[in-house]
């Protein structure tokens, strides 16, 4: 039986956590996962690249092109000099390679403006989550999800990336209105979930709408679409 109506707080958000954490486990927290003082500059500008190349498209492709992109240029410099049309070859098995090459360079271009010539992200630490959020969704082709998992992964903000996963669980549980935007879930998501949980409760969402809460014929048999799910399958 579900709680269709009820108030989402922190407590229950955190409670959910915890549901979720009996079902698949704890989400550890790798070195990879937030702020060091020790970490390459470069390997958050690395991942913003990465992340666009992600954009709509599967992970194996995301992982083909972003080898190909780094093994081709030297470094950022070149990335950014590059003809577009050469760099969209290079990137093309990740999908839309001309908008993606383009926001690539886009995104170069402003790092290298911000910080008067170096491509870092490091400034981004400094700022507020909300303030170093909206530095990045003004680069046109950036939107919520891509900023969101540059400022939690790298930097540790807490700021959850919506993903299809994210947003349909979260909508079928009724954390996220049915008819909100993907960037108006980020907002709700953002406001509602304990920063503390924002990364591990991200992982365990997406976990389970891989195993359990999938768009298609969802597997409800789970004490956690029991408890929290009014979908068609529940």
């Amino acid at each position: 039986m579900s709680q269709d109506g009820a108030e989402w707080t922190a407590t229950r958000v955190r409670t959910l956590h915890d549901d979720l954490v009996d079902l698949y486990g704890p989400v550890e927290t790798t070195e990879a996962h937030g702020a060091d003082p020790d970490r390459d500059p470069a390997e958050g500008v690395r991942q913003l690249l990465t992340t666009i190349l992600s954009q709509n498209v599967a992970d194996q492709n995301t992982a083909r092109a972003s080898e190909n992109l780094f093994d081709t240029y030297a470094d950022f410099a070149a990335i950014e000099a590059a003809e577009v049309a050469e760099l969209a070859e290079v990137i093309r098995v990740a999908g839309l390679p001309e908008t993606k090459a383009t926001r690539i360079q886009r995104a170069l271009s402003a790092i290298r403006e911000e910080t008067g010539g170096a491509y870092s992200l490091a400034f981004l630490d400094a700022m507020p989550t909300a303030e170093a959020k909206a530095w990045l969704t003004d680069i046109k082709g950036i939107g919520p999800k891509t900023a969101s998992v540059v400022l939690n992964f790298h930097f540790g903000k807490p700021t959850m990336a919506v993903d299809t996963h994210v947003e349909r669980v979260s909508k079928r549980f009724g954390l996220v209105p049915e008819s909100a935007s993907n960037a108006r879930a980020h907002d709700v998501l953002d406001s509602v979930v304990p920063d503390e949980l924002t990364y591990p409760l991200h992982v365990l969402l997406i976990e389970h709408g891989r195993t359990h809460c999938s768009a298609r014929n969802p597997d409800c048999d789970n004490p956690v679409c029991a408890a929290y799910c009014d979908c068609e399958g529940c």
